[in-house]
């Protein structure tokens, strides 16, 4: 089964729940996973039911011998698609950079080409001995990126 025809196919469904598509997989034995974030809150079990149901109505699995997988993307996963960067301003991300520099900071814009992100470093000022916080807004294009995931911390 073709990715761009599941897309096309489902596309409404998922739309309809207030739901977009983050990615789809389709290995060689025809094992489908369709991952879908929510555009507001978070993915339920209804919502993968609903999805669920409706490509079952959408592909007969009597022509066409497939499993099917509906989940959310996972809350340590790295964005894929603009509506992950979308739904993630004002929240606290990680950010891993080419070289591979870590920053942990707020997401405060994202557009098809950068993000960014509101962050605080330690760093000596000059003619000090030392370090104090100092806040940064930097600018990220996505070619300085290797991946942006939500912060997560778990707390005792």
């Amino acid at each position: 089964m073709e990715k761009s025809l599941i897309i096309e196919t489902i596309g409404p469904a998922v739309k309809e729940r207030g739901c977009f598509i983050v990615d789809v997989t389709v290995s060689k034995d025809n094992d489908i996973v369709l991952t879908i974030e929510k555009e507001t809150g978070d993915v339920d079990l209804d919502d993968c039911v609903a999805l669920n149901d409706a490509f079952l109505a959408a592909f007969d699995k009597d022509v066409e011998d497939y499993s099917l997988t509906v989940s959310s993307a996972g809350l340590d996963q790295p964005f894929k698609v603009s509506g992950q960067f979308t739904k993630a301003i004002g929240s606290q991300v990680v950010v891993l950079l080419k070289g591979g520099r870590k920053l942990t900071g707020i997401l405060t814009s994202a557009d098809d080409e950068s993000i960014t992100l509101h962050y605080v470093t330690k760093e000596i000022p000059e003619g000090k001995k030392k370090k104090v916080p100092v806040e940064h807004e930097d600018r990220f294009v996505f070619a300085e990126v290797n991946s942006v995931s939500p912060f997560v911390e778990f707390k005792k």
